[in-house]
């Protein structure tokens, strides 16, 4: 490259540090190649020298500093950064490349200066593996996908093979990995793989990035994607954001599929011969391969391997469990029936009368049933799976229909017994003439009040007269009362009257002979 005059290449370093143009403009104010720019640039920066240059600094003693024997550039090297250091504390929250530089200068004050410290970083990271490439925070995202390989596991009964699935999550900062083979791909093995992978971390990340199958997300838009209620409920829990992956964008999940790659090729191709018969055999055979790939060296980092990166990265990073373990629960939408129930696999739960024709969300889990409207709770129940029946709180019931909740056959037999016997015995006869005495409750309360409004007395000879009539019923003993017929006294009985042993009708046997 010909040497240009200094007042050529002063008027370059001019433009730079006053006028902040780009190379690509410098080049053209100057009539000169970029390449010519970018390099007197670049011996400017390695020379040391401050901006603006000092007064005393002549043209010859310029040229000395920028055009320094091939010695004085190999004394250069020694004052070389760490970049495999710089590259690691980058991943770390609120370190900056300028905050290393600083630190770098402070410890080797005649270093390179900032432009061009980043310009050398840039091109020793352009060097690095595609994985160790990206530059994510500690303890930011972890990345989740499924492998395209699945592996057998045939049943030892009857040969039957089925494909299991191989679950892949890995942390953007470390690019730590952990895998595990599940029966399938449906919502409880989604959910169930995301809570081992917290558990095998210690800790939760700040984001999931997640690919866009329909447990995860069910309708995969490109800027508000809908997200599976129970993926919802599970970042709740704890506490962490679900930004899917664009559809058909591979570089948005780029570090899990990375990692894809390297568990089918370092596990699942190692046990490609193995014979498994259930799926916890081939999970115990995946940990100590998984174990050996966290604590292999990277390739272009050789002091470094993916478990240390996560031991001083991305595990002081990573959030603290809760408390208690996410319970999987399931969502549905369910619409209050005119009897203030909701029906979920066929048993009924009540909720709050007021909310009759509203549209409910619900919350299955193993053990229990939550209704929200409008976000917020109005109920739960413990889970019954009886079908056809119906668990009923009083507190959901309009008045009217509590007092009845109240009432148990019992508790009817009872007051009946304080009235009187045949009160009691009317009240028995009702309850067992129906199939459910629930049934019979609307009865049995009609006659208390009777009671109440005729007073126990007139209410004990009413049910009297009305087991001597054959007719326990509330419209027979009401009628009885109405019409005072419980003050006359009960018809006597006409004995049997024997019939004689001689009659003009009876014949007797000799008639017949």
């Amino acid at each position: 490259m010909q040497r240009l005059p200094m007042r050529k290449i002063r008027d370059v370093l001019r433009l730079k540090f006053e006028n902040n143009l780009s190379n690509r403009r410098i080049a053209q104010s100057n009539a000169m190649s970029r390449a010519t720019v970018t390099d007197y640039l670049s011996r400017f920066y390695s020379s040391g020298l401050p901006w603006p240059l000092p007064d005393d600094l002549d043209d010859e003693a310029l040229e000395q500093h920028l055009f320094a024997p091939p010695d004085k550039a190999r004394k250069k090297k020694d004052i070389l950064p760490d970049w495999h250091h710089i590259h690691k504390n980058l991943r770390r929250s609120g370190v900056t490349l300028n905050l290393l530089w600083q630190e770098y200068k402070a410890g080797c004050p005649e270093g390179y200066q900032y432009s061009h410290f980043c310009d050398k970083y840039r091109e020793w990271r352009s060097h690095l593996d595609v994985v160790m490439r990206q530059n994510h925070l500690a303890g930011d995202k972890l990345f989740l996908d499924y492998a395209g390989q699945t592996m057998p596991i045939t049943n030892p009964s009857t040969g039957e093979i089925r494909q299991a699935q191989i679950f892949v999550a890995t942390l953007g900062a470390s690019s730590y990995t952990y895998c595990e083979a599940t029966l399938s791909q449906s919502l409880p093995d989604w959910i169930g793989s995301h809570v081992r992978t917290f558990e095998h971390l210690g800790g939760v990340p700040n984001v999931l990035v997640p690919d866009n199958l329909k447990s995860a997300v069910t309708n995969p838009h490109r800027y508000e994607p809908d997200k599976n209620p129970t993926y919802q409920d599970l970042a709740e829990h704890y506490h962490v954001a679900v930004v899917p992956a664009r559809v058909r964008k591979p570089q948005d999940k780029g570090k899990v599929e990375s990692a894809v790659q390297i568990v089918e090729r370092w596990i699942l191709a190692r046990l490609r011969d193995c014979t498994f018969f259930s799926l916890q055999a081939l999970n115990e055979a995946i940990k100590p391969l998984l174990e050996e790939l966290n604590n292999k060296p990277f390739q272009n980092m050789p002091d470094e391997s993916r478990r240390t990166l996560f031991e001083t990265l991305d595990k002081p990073a990573l959030k603290p469990l809760p408390a208690e373990r996410y319970q999987f629960a399931q969502w549905k939408e369910a619409r209050v029936h005119m009897d203030y129930h909701i029906e979920v696999d066929k048993h009924f739960y009540s909720v709050p009368y007021n909310l009759v024709k509203k549209q409910l969300s619900v919350r299955i889990t193993g053990q229990t049933i939550e209704c929200f409207h409008k976000r917020k709770r109005v109920a739960s129940h413990v889970r019954s799976y009886l079908k056809g029946r119906h668990t009923t709180q009083p507190e959901h019931m309009p008045e009217k229909h509590r007092c009845y909740a109240e009432w148990t056959p019992e508790r009817l037999q009872n007051w009946a017994a304080k009235t009187g016997g045949h009160t009691e015995a009317v009240i028995t006869h009702i309850l067992e003439s129906r199939k459910y005495p629930e049934q019979a409750f609307r009865s049995c309360l009609g006659i208390i009040h009777l009671g109440k409004r005729y007073t126990p007395e007139r209410l004990e000879r009413a049910c009297q007269r009305a087991l001597h009539l054959g007719s326990c019923s509330y419209k027979t003993l009401e009628a009885i009362l109405r019409h005072g017929q419980d003050n006359l006294p009960l018809p006597e009985e006409q004995p049997l009257t024997e019939l004689p042993d001689r009659h003009e009708n009876v014949r007797g046997s000799v008639y017949y002979n």
